[in-house]
């Protein structure tokens, strides 16, 4: 293996730059801003794709796919949500290209300029209401619950994989209801879909709570969100979900016919989580000697390493762990058995300790005399031999006790670093020494919160929902206006 990784207390970013790309995740492409997602890195985004798409099904929505260009115009028709967006579009302006006249490169025809330009979506509401309009005519045909799997393209300066790049991947809901309270009502479930995701396959404690009117998305009347702790103390928004009242439904024109004859605008929510995650992933529980992932996510769960001298014992060996892998993989659990002869055991160990599979095995001549091989943990590095009889219970038994550990871990960590302060002097003071959540007082006010921002490049990262009693009153002041926030600097 190559050198070992630098350390998360020397640089955490330069850490993570390298853990990414050296655990074969993703890297740079010949594009400024864009990834590659290399074959490792797309086995785990599947893996929570497929999770994530059960469970939407789950909840009644339907996947569907909408144009990758929109026309310039349709983001002029909801004012908030184009200003919101205008400095990150990528525009199409010619729909061909043509030979130089000295054959030495390719240049656009100037004869062939669209009428009207394309925008690369950065999200796709405007296209989708356009359609939704046709598909809506009567209460029958609510609520609309769509979801699309696609990718975006948002231009950034300053990108890094996985976190921020100017395309990703991503889902992107998109539902129409009867009513408001339906609305809100989804908007608040698929928020909680996110943070079961999060807690249960990710192994990543996260809290839900709203977004202040300064943080919403663009174009909507309430954003709710659930917000991770990475190990360098900054907040990361894992997922967000949003209440878009009637907007988008009066920009374009989408109505319904009530039982009663009516004619009024749907209501709105749209939701997205995307590869984002993946990079969250990375950071709530790698370490300095590479990935720790939930059993849940991994693409590799238990690996095989034959330890040998001489082609017999490795034929031995081979024979015997083809019984077990039968008996492992009856139980749904992904294992790879590396027999691959150019690579010493050390090299492999050393593999996918950096890959971060949950188990792995060893087993040499010896262990075939006594029937067990050596068990080793990828989250505590603890070793451990075992009999090889119902070795596959013992491994499912492992993997779960696996993912609640590193959970657990991680929720210990977040709790450590949650503190409540009284003044603006502890609030910096925090901030600077110790990082995390800082609970504090807001007057409920944009200028506060600007104010906060300017002067320590903390935001409000959300108001926790159970910090907002059914009134709407802060539970600890009692006070509407003065409202107890989770600040923190973030990615």
């Amino acid at each position: 293996m190559s050198k070992k990784l630098t350390k998360r207390s020397e640089d955490y970013s330069k850490w993570y730059n390298e853990l990414v790309v050296r655990a074969d995740l993703a890297e740079n492409s010949g594009v400024r801003g864009m990834m590659v997602i290399k074959p490792y890195g797309y086995a785990i985004w599947e893996k929570m794709q497929a999770e994530l798409d059960r469970m939407f099904k789950e909840t009644g929505h339907e996947n569907a796919y909408f144009p990758l260009l929109i026309p310039k115009s349709y983001f002029s028709k909801e004012a908030s949500h184009v200003d919101g967006f205008a400095k990150e579009c990528a525009v199409v302006t010619h729909y061909r290209l043509k030979n130089s006249e000295d054959g030495k490169e390719i240049i656009l025809d100037e004869n062939a300029k669209l009428e009207e330009e394309l925008i690369i979506r950065p999200t796709s509401e405007t296209i989708i209401w356009d359609s939704y309009r046709k598909w809506i005519q009567s209460y029958r045909d609510l609520p609309l619950l769509i979801n699309q799997w696609a990718n975006v393209l948002r231009w950034e300066m300053r990108t890094r994989l996985f976190l921020r790049t100017a395309e990703f991947l991503w889902q992107e809901g998109h539902t129409a209801h009867a009513t408001k309270m339906e609305a809100v009502e989804e908007a608040k479930k698929m928020q909680g879909v996110y943070a079961e995701f999060a807690e249960n396959f990710m192994a990543m404690p996260v809290i839900k709570g709203e977004k202040s009117e300064n943080e919403r998305f663009a174009g909507a009347l309430d954003t709710y969100t659930i917000e991770a702790l990475m190990q360098d103390g900054r907040a990361l928004q894992a997922g967000t979900s949003h209440f878009l009242g009637q907007n988008f439904a009066k920009a374009f024109d989408v109505k319904y016919t009530t039982k009663e004859g009516k004619q009024e605008y749907v209501w709105a929510t749209s939701w997205g989580v995307s590869t984002r995650l993946m990079g969250a992933l990375v950071m709530t529980h790698s370490d300095d000697k590479g990935l720790v992932l939930p059993p849940k996510l991994a693409p590799i769960q238990l690996v095989i390493v034959p330890i040998y001298k001489s082609e017999d014992q490795l034929d031995q060996i081979s024979e015997k762990v083809e019984e077990m892998m039968k008996r492992i993989k009856g139980l749904g659990i992904s294992v790879k058995y590396d027999n691959r002869t150019g690579y010493k055991p050390g090299w492999k160990f050393a593999e996918y300790e950096l890959k971060g599979v949950p188990l792995r095995i060893a087993i040499g001549p010896r262990d075939l005399e006594n029937n067990t091989v050596e068990l080793a943990r990828r989250d505590t590095l603890e070793k451990d031999i075992i009999s090889i009889e119902n070795i596959e219970v013992k491994i499912n038994s492992l993997l779960e006790e696996i993912q609640i550990n590193i959970f657990e871990k991680a929720l210990d960590y977040r709790n450590g670093l949650i503190t409540e302060v009284s003044d603006f002097n502890e609030f910096t003071e925090v901030l600077e020494n110790k990082g995390g959540f800082i609970s504090a007082h807001w007057d409920g006010t944009p200028e506060t919160e600007d104010k906060i921002k300017k002067l320590t490049k903390a935001t409000i990262r959300c108001i926790p929902n159970d910090a907002i009693d059914e009134e709407g009153k802060c539970v600890l002041t009692g006070n509407k206006s003065i409202k107890r926030v989770l600040f923190a600097k973030a990615y």
